[in-house]
């Protein structure tokens, strides 16, 4: 019976991906509509249809592995598949046809993938390493008929650089406890015990595994402080090492919730700390986010980063649940922010998180100028502003013919991100929002915005501070105007990646 669930299995996998192929692999269509109304033109976003989460982030013998949340039916969330596509530089992206499919277990929600060097899972060879994708089952008709289990963690593998996929045979590897959330495994390997460490969200915590060989997994403790944030059920866990410049090593854990961000809805709060193989122990006892902004969330980082790279890689979802199902887009649904380094830095007895855009992206400059004025005219809608010279308050208002303006105002230790008059805005009452973002005394020196046809992400002091925002302007903004601060800006235009 298990080898007949088995072949039904793999034909409907077949079936599939015969059936969204064109979908996905007709380069030459997809980039024609790549031009629409609000794409973003230097983000990533899939070919058409609904994506949430980055899943599966592996750096591979040259390549950058981006996995994703897919829907490949709408454009809204629905049964979820494994999208797939690939980078040289985290710049440009090369779509690939579905990953992975759903099957008699149930369909893949998040999770995370490594190359397993050694061969420690036996599921390739010691010359031909596989990677390992570890995934979450959603059994969507037991949790209609009542259950509370229909959560468990499967693998898949492959031999051939994330071309292809098959499952493994015995899933799943994780039963599930009886707990309904269950979810999001993100592995990593542990070098001083010599073994896969997994962090699983577990409800309203994090809970730790570890195994020899990514088969056989055993509990070793939960994360859950009484002072962090639950606002909302945890998601998204991921747990790294890093360093800070003069060579102090911590561990860092993310943790996405929904609800219950600065901003409301989604975000991303992390804990800086010791990771000894088995526990995670906070050493910071106050709320941390990632980003201040309402669209980041979900993000992990990627795995596998060669060691004379050194950086650690991150992409978030930008989107958030209180309105990803209704923004104003057809054909396709969602993007990801752009890529980053996390950087550890410390403040007195303090360790905070710095997010920076990756150094790739200076790739995408077409033309650079310096302007000056307090009233700059914008004439593309591709854009990296630096800005520096800031005063101890100070103002930014993006505007356009059509009556849109976008205001971010600092006053105080505080800056206010106003995109109630931004543009298109109807669309949800969640929407047209004025954002409050503290400073916790950050002297304000600098700042780097990306202004993409649906998006901003603003970088203060090269990242010790990220406010990542979802807009929809009637057309684009032409104007910039600036009160308190430097007159001279520099500007980037910036090329699309998708070669419009």
């Amino acid at each position: 019976m298990k080898n007949l669930r088995n072949a039904l299995a793999i034909t409907f996998a077949i079936l599939a991906s015969i059936a969204c192929q064109p979908q996905v692999d007709n380069l030459s269509e997809v980039e024609e509509q790549f031009n629409e109304k609000h794409r973003p033109q230097f983000h990533f976003t899939p070919p058409s249809n609904w994506m949430n989460d980055p899943n599966g982030m592996v750096y591979h013998d040259g390549e950058y592995h981006l996995f994703y949340q897919y829907h490949p039916d709408g454009n809204t969330w629905g049964p979820m598949h494994w999208g797939h596509a690939i980078s040289e530089d985290l710049v440009s992206w090369e779509h690939f046809p579905i990953a992975l499919f759903p099957d008699e277990h149930g369909t893949i929600f998040s999770g995370s993938a490594v190359v397993d060097h050694q061969n420690s899972s036996g599921l390739g060879t010691v010359d031909n390493p596989p990677l390992v994708a570890i995934f979450t089952y959603h059994d969507a008709e037991g949790e209609k008929a009542g259950k509370n289990d229909f959560q468990t963690q499967g693998i898949a593998f492959s031999l051939d650089k994330g071309r292809t996929w098959e499952k493994y045979e015995a899933n799943p590897v994780l039963p599930n406890p009886e707990i309904m959330d269950f979810r999001d495994p993100k592995v990593m390997w542990h070098e001083e015990s010599s073994r896969w460490v997994m962090s699983l969200a577990v409800k309203d915590k994090i809970s730790f595994y570890t195994s020899p060989n990514l088969i056989d997994w055993i509990y070793q403790s939960d994360f859950n402080p009484t002072w962090a944030a639950y606002g909302g059920v945890w998601e998204c866990p991921d747990l790294f090492p890093l360093k800070t410049v003069e060579g102090e090593e911590k561990w860092v854990l993310l943790v996405s919730i929904n609800p219950g961000g600065p901003n409301g809805g989604s975000a991303t709060q992390y804990f800086v700390g010791d990771f000894d193989g088995e526990v995670f122990k906070s050493e910071t006892t106050a709320i941390k986010w990632i980003d201040y902004g309402a669209d980041n969330y979900a993000g992990v980082t990627w795995s596998d980063i060669p060691e004379e790279d050194g950086r650690r890689l991150f992409i978030g979802w930008m989107s958030n649940w209180l309105y990803a199902q209704e923004v104003p887009t057809e054909t396709w649904r969602s993007a990801m922010t752009l890529p980053r380094s996390l950087e550890l830095i410390k403040l007195g007895n303090d360790f905070n998180l710095a997010s920076k855009p990756i150094a790739e992206l200076k790739k995408l400059r077409n033309k650079s100028m310096v302007v000056s004025g307090e009233s700059i005219n914008l004439d593309s809608d591709l854009l990296e502003l630096e800005l520096a010279s800031l005063g101890d308050d100070f103002e930014m208002v993006f505007s356009n013919d059509e009556g849109d303006k976008l205001l971010i105002k600092k006053l105080g230790d505080e800056i206010s991100f106003n995109r109630s008059q931004s543009g298109l805005v109807d669309f949800s009452d969640q929407f047209p929002a004025l954002h409050r973002i503290p400073l916790f005394g950050i002297d304000v020196k600098d700042i780097r915005v990306f202004l993409d046809r649906s998006s901003i992400e603003i970088f203060i002091n090269d990242g010790e501070s990220v406010i990542t925002e979802l807009i929809f302007p009637k057309s684009a903004y032409t104007a910039l105007s600036l009160k308190g601060m430097d007159s001279k800006v520099k500007i980037h235009h910036l090329k699309s990646i998708w070669g419009n």
